[in-house]
């Protein structure tokens, strides 16, 4: 089915991309694992395979920004557990993705979200530290390779001292809150985060990779409870780097986004924290 994600009252504000919507099954859990991906092949089929066979009782929707490589095919995603594919049929790109999965999530009356990359490179074995905090009253987890128990894999040099050096400090002192890992895409958001108008993700402001600079330092200013929980991140062993951002221009994009994140300038007007 085509659907615009938007509905009337308070929702009726959201700026959330048109999709198509295949609801695969029934809801199953209180939180759900919302996967963006595009043209990721057999390594988000191998991912949603891991998912499958951990049994760990959770519902995965595709956010699928529009794969041409047949990997977002119905009929195999639900063989594989899926329970929603989301498939983008607008402008945009991950933060686009995030806010139809958030949108979808929410509409569903999940009590949380728990995002993972569909590259493969994330040990999904790690779930249920982020599924714990959130019980527990966690409003933002970020997944870390750099805490103790956490495990970084053939991580290229220039990403490691990027983070090191540049975007984990940056975010720390903007969030006013230590953070090791800012690139990680790993995390989970309470559903209070996710729809506290002071935060307000669902802007069409957040196109690109907004979202994953502004929610750490925003959760944190406003005082929401964050932290982070150890995981495993693994890079090809023959040192392909699967990544949808390429070249020096990808890079200073990504520089320039993280700085006016740190500078507030994503904040809602109005707004203060």
């Amino acid at each position: 089915m085509s659907s615009e994600l938007l509905r009337d009252g308070e929702e009726a504000t959201w700026s959330v991309p048109r999709a198509h919507v295949h609801v695969l099954r029934e809801r199953a859990s209180r939180y759900c694992v919302l996967i963006p991906v595009i043209n990721e092949g057999e390594r988000i089929l191998g991912q949603l395979r891991a998912l499958r066979d951990l049994g760990l009782g959770l519902d995965v929707v595709v956010a699928d920004g529009g794969s041409t490589d047949g990997s977002n095919d119905p009929d195999v995603l639900r063989e594989l557990g899926v329970r929603a594919l989301l498939v983008k049929d607008d402008a945009g790109k991950l933060s686009a993705q995030l806010r139809m999965g958030f949108a979808f999530a929410l509409r569903e009356g999940y009590d949380g979200v728990i995002t993972v990359d569909g590259n493969g490179k994330d040990d999904v074995s790690a779930l249920p530290r982020f599924v714990a905090e959130l019980d527990a009253g966690t409003d933002f987890v970020q997944g870390s390779r750099f805490v103790p128990g956490g495990q970084a894999i053939n991580t290229p040099r220039e990403r490691y001292l990027a983070i090191k050096l540049l975007h984990a400090p940056v975010t720390s002192v903007a969030a006013r809150k230590r953070y090791t890992d800012t690139t990680n895409g790993f995390r989970g958001h309470s559903r209070a985060l996710l729809t506290d108008p002071r935060v307000a993700p669902m802007r069409d402001v957040f196109d690109t990779y907004e979202l994953l600079a502004y929610l750490p330092i925003r959760a944190a200013r406003l005082g929401y409870r964050c932290t982070e929980v150890p995981v495993t991140r693994a890079y090809p062993s023959d040192g392909g780097i699967p990544t949808k951002i390429h070249g020096r221009r990808g890079q200073f994009d990504l520089v320039r986004i993280l700085g006016r994140a740190a500078l507030g300038r994503y904040a809602p007007r109005g707004t203060q924290g």
